[in-house]
Order: C-alpha cells, then structure tokens, then sequence
C-alpha cells in the first residue's frame, strides 16, 4: 500500500509540474525570420502566433506573392523554435523519471 501512496504522491507532482511547464510555454516567446529580417514572426511555445512585422518594402502590390511566401517561411522557422522549446522544457521535466519518449507527445 505504501508503494500505490508513493506513486499517487510522484502522479500528483508531475501533474503539478506539468501545469507550471504548460504556464512556462505560454509565456515563451519565439521568433521566426525569414528574407533576412524583411519579416518576424512573434510566438508562444504553444504555438500562439503574437505578432508579425513586415519591412515596408515589401508593402507593393507586384510584392505579393515574396511577402505571402515569406510569411509562410517566418511562421514556419517560428513553429520550429517553439516545438524545439517545448521539447526542452518537456525534457527537462521528465529526464530523470525514466519515462518512453513520446508518452507526452514528444
């Protein structure tokens, strides 16, 4: 019995850990570039997209379509960032419980 309230205890504490990981990465901010810096995006480890700045160059009609492909490349380096910060937090968290990978989606 003194085994299953160990255990109940380390499942209560990881579900608190877990919590506070979630709260972490909500407020991590990343930021993916593409053209050089001519566009950023800003977002949370959660994937929350928070801002996009675009250099005003590309503000021209027969821009278009570089813009909207530069968005998609931003977004993408972005997304990136952030799953690699997840990733980080979520190992930090579990490294020393001898868990598979990918029990929480890694």
């Amino acid at each position: 019995m003194a085994d299953f309230l160990g255990m109940m205890k380390q499942a209560a504490q990881l579900q608190s850990k877990m919590q506070e990981m979630q709260d972490q990465l909500a407020n991590l901010e990343v930021e993916g570039i593409s053209g050089g810096g001519l566009v950023a995006v800003r977002m949370t480890a959660k994937m929350d997209v928070k801002s996009i700045k675009i250099d005003p160059s590309l503000m021209k009609a027969e821009e278009r379509e570089v813009l909207e492909d530069l968005l998609v490349t931003a977004l993408a380096d972005a997304r990136r960032k952030a799953e690699t910060a997840m990733q980080e937090k979520m190992q930090a968290l579990t490294g020393g419980l001898g868990l598979p990978p990918g029990l929480f989606g890694q």
